[in-house]
């Protein structure tokens, strides 16, 4: 599927994770991130590179997983985003 990069404005290929069929027919896309990935940085005081390197990749994120979710919701599909915590590893 296809998605529209905040970062440069251009079309980029998107390419979940997984995407899992069940045998009663349900099918669900998912896409696994680090959970410091998931939500937006918080803003230091000083706006360093690694902070601006954390928002443009949030951005990027957060453009493919609406695009997941619209692709998803078009053909009947779930789309789900795992992370340390729904896997239930210890860091």
């Amino acid at each position: 599927m296809w998605y529209k990069s905040p970062v440069d404005n251009r079309n980029h290929r998107y390419y979940p994770d997984v995407t899992v069929c069940f045998n009663d027919g349900r099918t669900v896309m998912i896409e696994v991130k680090p959970a410091i990935q998931c939500q937006p940085p918080k803003r230091p005081g000083k706006l360093t590179e690694g902070y601006q390197r954390k928002v443009m990749e949030y951005g990027k994120n957060s453009a493919k997983w609406a695009a997941a979710q619209a692709y998803c919701a078009m053909h009947g599909m779930e789309f789900k985003i795992f992370t340390e915590v729904e896997l239930g590893i210890k860091k």
